[in-house]
């Protein structure tokens, strides 16, 4: 080892002398001159702190003068700076060095909330650049984003959850990560598999920060009533749904759901009850799996459940948005199953198709095929055997969501129910049938009821106020009984009746007699032609000064008019060949004097109807249209309960007349259509 000599110390002032006559102090001395080489003169010199004369330098560019001479003019600033320097001496010295930091006693200055939030714009930038470029080398940045947006500043907080939802869209891999175990953390693995578990685990772990972050922030709404809260929530709330759809596959979906359906439940209806429920429709529009819809389902359900189900009607609307319920509709063979091959006799290509291969290249083939079959399974493609299963899961509960309704008889909810049940009812199982159309029934007469027992029909009719009620009591409780109608035709649709007609025993009669007594009701209907989307005035009486306005949603999802599901229910008991005669000719018969009464679109659709419906029986009530061949003796009676009952061969078909003389062309053109049809079969 080395030893570093020690600097000598150099002596800085003379040393004392005894002897007057050899003292330094006097010039005279003997010892002055050989003692003046050894001193260091210039040591105070160099330790004093030098002036630096700002501004000195000249910023111009040279000159020429008249006589061809190149001179440099001193800026005129540089000249009083050194003046002042000069005259200032030392005493600017002095004064220059308590100015470099704060006193004691003295508190920095706050820096202003628009600097605060421009800071804040350019590190979010500059971070979330960083871990767009190359997150594993910047992992820190997730937590560094984490910390800004626990600013109490909102515009702080809003840009901060914005921008970690900029970066997570972008850095989430496309695959599920699962925690890893014990077994997995203990085994011996290469570096780089090391380093990628290390980011998974850090990514998951920040993100479900965020998540929660995103929760309380959104729930926060509720509890407080400032701007700046609702602000904050109404970001969160926009950064969950975006989430949701653009990573569904991702760790901790169920919090994304749990903060949409957290919004649902509440009693605003703003614009964050509308978004929440557009991307819960959407998520389960786009869902090819089938686990984030089942997901979905399963907590709205309960949600539903626990609010005794006292809910907005768009909410149970949402569930016509499932894509199980268009795939599980269609009916595949029962004797044989397709198979992609290439050649249907043997799935092997001819000879003169096949191409020759070295052994190199068939190694390297089926090395390559090998690698795609592992990134198939990678890929975690939903099989289609788990697929059904997860919907058929989700069938089930939306069903008896459904069915607990119906039983509970909600009247708010009963229109989206039987809404759902008349698009789906073929996807229900036979075993349902009876108890479902027990509730079909009971709704039809509790509705029948109300129009019967309204206090505003008799002595109270000539008051305005009571007229306008009976008349939106009558609105109300049409378009029910016409969906009853219909889901209960709409149960045999799809079902196979040739081998299920000694297990079915299904009595429709009740729904064709008060479907045949109401169709005076549907003609006399003014909105019998318009949807929820149509345009209409709105009713300056139903608003008043202490309810405020809210945004408008569309809460019915099946748009059909009235006059598409009266159709719907007349094709379903007219069409069948199985339908006896006098069911036929009354039908018929009430058809043509309602069409009198109907708008000109709903007309053309009656006589649509019974060109369609005269082409098949046209034989059985040809006689209805001529006066001469009479079969039944008495009166006509089309108030009549019963639909054979009401003799309808004892009158005939003069509504005809009365249709070739209408204002609307297409309509006389229809009439004339279904008289050619009876003057074909004569």
């Amino acid at each position: 080892m080395t030893v570093v000599r020690a600097h000598k110390r150099r002596r800085l002032s003379p040393p004392e002398f005894t002897d007057r006559r050899s003292s330094p102090e006097t010039p005279n001395g003997n010892g002055y001159l050989a003692q003046a080489a050894r001193w260091n003169l210039e040591q105070e010199y160099e330790q004093r702190p030098r002036k630096q004369k700002k501004g000195t330098e000249s910023t111009r560019l040279p000159i020429k003068t008249a006589e061809g001479r190149i001179e440099r003019i001193a800026s005129p600033l540089s000249d009083q700076g050194s003046e002042e320097d000069v005259s200032s001496g030392s005493d600017n010295e002095e004064q220059s060095e308590p100015e470099e930091g704060p006193t004691v006693g003295e508190q920095p200055a706050e820096v202003p909330i628009r600097q605060q939030i421009i800071q804040a714009k350019e590190e979010l930038a500059r971070i979330g650049t960083l871990l767009s470029e190359d997150p594993e080398e910047h992992i820190g940045g997730f937590k560094k984003l984490a910390e800004i947006a626990t600013s109490t500043n909102p515009t702080i907080k809003r840009l901060a959850l914005a921008t970690q939802l900029a970066v997570y869209k972008d850095v989430i891999p496309g695959y599920r990560i699962r925690p890893l175990g014990e077994v997995d953390k203990a085994d011996k693995v290469s570096k780089d598999v090391r380093k990628l578990r290390s980011f998974e685990q850090t990514l998951v772990g920040n993100y479900q920060n965020y998540v929660k972050d995103l929760a309380k922030c959104a729930k926060a709404s509720s509890d407080s009533s400032s701007e700046a809260t609702a602000s904050v929530a109404t970001v969160a709330i926009s950064c969950a749904c975006t989430l949701l759809l653009a990573v569904p596959h991702f760790n901790f979906r169920s919090d994304l759901i749990k903060i949409l359906i957290d919004k649902l439940c509440g009693k605003r209806r703003d614009g964050g009850f509308s978004k929440c429920l557009s991307t819960l429709e959407k998520l389960f529009r786009e869902d090819d799996d089938g686990d984030p819809s089942l997901d979905g389902v399963n907590q709205l359900t309960k949600m539903m459940k626990a609010h005794s189900y006292r809910i907005d009607e768009s909410l149970l609307n949402s569930f016509l948005h499932l894509r199980l319920l268009s795939e599980l509709s269609s009916r595949g063979s029962q004797n044989r199953i397709d198979k992609p091959s290439e050649d249907p006799a043997n799935g092997k290509k001819p000879k003169s198709k096949k191409e020759f291969r070295t052994k190199k290249q068939r190694k390297l083939l089926k090395e390559r095929k090998s690698v795609e079959k592992e990134f198939k399974e990678a890929d975690a493609i939903a099989s289609h055997t788990e697929r059904e299963r997860l919907q058929s899961e989700t069938l089930k509960m939306v069903f008896v969501t459904y069915f607990r309704i119906l039983k509970a008889r909600i009247p708010n909810l009963t229109g989206a129910v039987l809404e759902g049940l008349a698009k789906y009812a073929h996807l229900i199982n036979q075993d349902f049938f009876g108890d479902l159309l027990e509730a079909l029934r009971d709704i039809i007469t509790s509705a029948s009821d109300i129009d019967s027992n309204d206090p505003t029909i008799g002595t109270n009719s000539d008051d305005d106020e009571a007229a306008k009620d009976h008349a939106s009591n009558q609105k109300d409780t049409l378009r029910p009984s016409l969906l009853a109608t219909t889901t209960a035709f709409a149960l045999l649709e799809g079902q196979d009746i040739a081998r299920s007609a000694s297990s079915l025993h299904l009595d429709l009669s009740f729904f064709t007699k008060h479907l045949y007594n109401s169709l005076h009701s549907f003609s006399l209907n003014p909105d019998i032609e318009l949807s929820a989307k149509s345009l209409r005035l709105p009713d300056p009486y139903q608003i008043t000064a202490h309810q405020p306005q809210s945004p408008v949603i569309d809460s019915r999802v099946n748009l059909k008019t009235p006059s598409v599901l009266l159709l719907r229910a007349l094709s379903s008991i007219l069409l069948p060949r199985s339908v006896p005669p006098l069911r036929v000719a009354a039908f018929v018969k009430q058809l043509y004097i309602i069409t009198l009464q109907l708008p000109e679109k709903s007309a053309q659709a009656v006589l649509g109807l019974l060109h369609q419906v005269l082409k098949i029986h046209g034989r059985k009530v040809a006689a209805l249209w001529n006066t001469e061949e009479r079969k039944g003796d008495g009166v006509f009676d089309a108030l009549r309960g019963d639909v054979e009952g009401s003799n309808p061969f004892a009158s005939t078909i003069w509504e005809g007349e009365l249709l070739r003389c209408h204002y609307v062309p297409a309509v006389r053109e229809g009439v004339k259509g279904v008289e050619r049809v009876i003057r074909d079969i004569r």
